[in-house]
């Protein structure tokens, strides 16, 4: 048997560990901050439910983890956190109060190609609200991904634009309204592919020169441009799209973030149960190929699940801890140095050590001590090696003396403290 892990999933040693919980610490703060409640789904659903918002040609179809369980029902691993939560509203919309602000963090799994930033296995981090139409709160979000990066020290840009109106675009280039679906995903992919292979794809689709032309001319017009061309058109979608459009970036203007948000309107996110604008957050160096943070509006998923009558419009973003990992890895800030502040080493008075440690850890404080009975030089060269930056060798004479000298490994010092008088580390340890 050959020991290794699957594909597309990883261990993470501490210090990368470290490097994780420090986001995801920065992530739940943030959210908080927003007012946004922790919640928790399972990672197990029911096959349909997960393949329920897609047509059978979509991507995402092909990248579920299918299982069965020993009554032969059909289950998926969750793919992404939001058919989860669509889910989890239907079930608890009597228990919760609207507007409803969640957010998880939480590990989600596709079987889809692996590269820098784009696991099998990997942890999303989102925040949805229920029951808020309208731009005010789609605006508001684009400031909490502002948020989040700035804290992280990441230069991030935001691309945005309203399926409504890449949908309006699509239908206004005579396209069969059947072909939505297919040509919105082509569009999606428009960036990382020629303009050869993008015309190949739709002719594939049977679209003609002059559709294919006419639908390149308007998704390369800028917001402004788009605005006076369809100022009369008698399309609802292109109407809708550049109301939902221009709303969001009077805001973006108001709030000052106009040198980040760049309408973008080949963009389309893959999935197609978004209903209106749809953001995709990106590293400003490129040092990872796709996003860092994504999201949009789909009003239809919980309004389709609960099927009351009653319009429940949902917006959310989310955030890709493996991307956002892979950006901080090689940090200076991180270092080398260990999370344990002080390292004890007992001489004959194990008691006293394990005494002083739950003294030093009511104070705050991470404490390791040496338990292996090694030698006094071993233990010093384990405390150098894991770059522990305060050493305590505790020993009959210490007791006797009431007193113990606090090696400052990084400094090379020592510094007297009196067991009796303990809260002087604080003035040194901080």
């Amino acid at each position: 048997m050959k020991i290794q892990n699957v594909k597309g999933g990883y261990d993470y040693l501490p210090k990368e560990q470290k490097i994780r919980n420090y986001i995801n610490d920065i992530l739940r703060k943030i959210f908080e901050e927003y007012g946004y409640n922790s919640i928790e789904t399972p990672i197990l659903c029911y096959y349909d439910i997960l393949s329920d918002k897609y047509d059978k040609e979509s991507d995402i179809l092909k990248e579920i983890y299918k299982l069965s369980d020993q009554g032969d029902r059909e289950l998926g691993l969750r793919y992404d956190l939001t058919v989860p939560f669509a889910k989890f509203v239907a079930l608890n919309k009597n228990k919760i109060s609207f507007p409803f602000k969640r957010y998880e963090i939480a590990k989600v799994f596709r079987d889809g190609p692996v590269k820098i930033g784009r696991d099998r296995e990997f942890t999303q981090c989102d925040v949805d609200v229920v029951g808020l139409p309208g731009q005010l709160i789609e605006a508001e979000l684009l400031t909490l991904f502002k948020r989040v990066f700035d804290q992280l020290n990441i230069d991030i840009y935001i691309e945005y634009n309203s399926r409504n109106l890449m949908n309006g675009l699509i239908l206004e280039s005579k396209i069969d309204e059947q072909l939505l679906p297919a040509v919105t995903t082509i569009i999606d992919k428009m960036k990382k592919i020629t303009v050869d292979e993008f015309k190949k794809y739709l002719k594939e689709l049977a679209l003609t020169d002059s559709q294919i032309e006419e639908l390149e001319n308007n998704l390369n017009l800028s917001l402004e441009e788009l605005n006076k061309k369809f100022d009369n058109t008698s399309s609802k979608y292109i109407k809708i799209g550049l109301t939902e459009l221009n709303a969001l970036y009077e805001y973006i203007n108001e709030l000052g973030m106009s040198k980040i948000c760049i309408f973008t309107p080949s963009l389309a996110r893959g999935q197609n149960y978004y209903t209106g604008n749809v953001f995709e957050v990106f590293d400003k160096k490129q040092r990872v190929s796709g996003s860092i943070g994504a999201g949009g509006r789909y009003d239809k998923m919980v309004t389709n699940f609960i099927n009351d009558g009653t319009e429940y419009p949902t917006v959310g973003i989310s955030f890709g801890l493996s991307s956002i990992y892979e950006l901080l890895k090689n940090n200076e800030m991180f270092g080398d140095r260990s999370d344990i502040d002080f390292y004890i080493i007992p001489m004959n008075t194990n008691i006293e050590c394990l005494k002083l440690g739950n003294s030093l850890r009511e104070f705050g404080y991470k404490v390791e001590i040496e338990m292996q009975e090694r030698k006094l030089k071993k233990s010093l060269n384990y405390a150098n090696k894991e770059k522990i930056p305060f050493v305590i060798i505790l020993g009959e004479n210490e007791l006797e003396s009431n007193k113990f000298n606090l090696k400052d490994m990084f400094n090379n010092k020592e510094i007297v403290i009196h067991l009796d008088d303990l809260s002087k580390i604080r003035e040194i340890v901080k």
